[in-house]
């Protein structure tokens, strides 16, 4: 496919697509509203590579990008960039993540479900419906638990401040020093062991890199308090998923969240799907929705064409 017209005959600019799991239908109309001079195809589409300068993309196939000589820009689709900088075939052009204010507050929303639904005891009386008991708890305030937020990037800060915004007692944990309202923060290796020994609820926000894959293994889940609740909605190898899995089953702690996991699908032979004390949901706390998100990449789009610094630009070398 060479490139489209526009409406006054001009060639259109060709984006490549390509998405395991996005749907190519919704992001293509709204990228037509929101940039209509440029064309979103699909990558088993093009038919001229050369016409190609954007890419908008997840976890696209090895040497995906060397088909592409003219490419100006990629966008990754969604917020986590740790497969995508991962690889050792990125062209030398700006990448960048989708920074959407609509993906912070439907990670916010799934947050503040999965810690109020330990904070409020539901899971408690999910098992009490199933044996047909009628199973008081009294309520708890909220400023008597303890919920530590692992990650306080743009998705995390968001987060953390709403659970404040509940009354809760928030710790938050980052590589670096960060100032948000209602939130305790500290920051750095050292400021790790005492935040987790006081988390009733743990929820991690972390972006997978060098220093944070495996952060969470045993010995640092064993800091805990025994009976914690652990929400994971970062990356799946943020954590040591069979000391997760013996924590869990032990006693260790006590419930769990698991919106990402070591591999994905989670495979049907893990011992976590028959675990009454998790609940599973497939890796969806936070998606690229492409009606807000498109604005955000024709701007980038404009950046580049002006000669002007992109926004939300991915350093591959530091993995976010």
């Amino acid at each position: 496919m060479t490139a489209a017209n526009n409406q006054d005959g001009m060639p259109r600019e060709i984006m490549v697509f390509h998405s395991q799991f996005d749907n190519h239908g919704p992001w293509k109309a709204a990228m037509q509203a929101a940039a209509p001079d440029i064309e979103l195809v699909p990558a088993d589409q093009v038919r001229d590579p050369a016409a190609v300068r954007y890419a908008l993309v997840w976890n696209p196939p090895a040497g995906f990008f060397a088909r592409y000589p003219e490419l100006r820009l990629v966008v990754n689709l969604g917020a986590g960039v740790d497969a995508l900088v991962a690889r050792d075939d990125l062209p030398e052009v700006p990448i960048t993540r989708l920074s959407d204010p609509d993906m912070a507050r439907m990670m916010a929303g799934y947050v503040l479900f999965a810690v109020l639904r330990y904070a409020r005891d539901i899971p408690v009386f999910e098992r009490a419906q199933r044996r047909g008991e009628w199973h008081y708890v009294h309520p708890r305030s909220p400023e008597d638990i303890t919920v530590g937020v692992l990650g306080l990037g743009e998705l995390g800060s968001r987060a953390a401040t709403e659970l404040a915004r509940q009354g809760l007692d928030v710790r938050g944990w980052s590589r670096t020093p960060k100032d948000l309202p209602g939130v305790r923060c500290s920051a750095g290796m050292e400021a790790l062991p005492a935040l987790l020994a006081e988390c009733e609820i743990l929820v991690a926000m972390l972006p997978l890199t060098p220093e944070t894959r495996g952060l969470l293994n045993a010995e640092r889940l064993a800091m805990l308090p025994r009976g914690a609740r652990f929400i994971n909605v970062s990356r799946g190898d943020v954590v040591d998923q069979q000391a997760l899995t013996q924590a869990l089953a032990g006693g260790a702690l006590g419930e769990a969240t698991l919106d990402v996991f070591e591999r994905e699908p989670l495979p049907a032979d893990s011992p976590l799907w028959r675990m009454d004390n998790v609940l599973i949901t497939p890796h969806l706390a936070s998606v690229a929705l492409p009606r807000s998100a498109a604005a955000q990449i024709a701007a980038n789009i404009a950046r580049i064409r002006a000669g002007e610094t992109v926004l939300h630009r991915v350093d591959p070398a530091r993995g976010y």
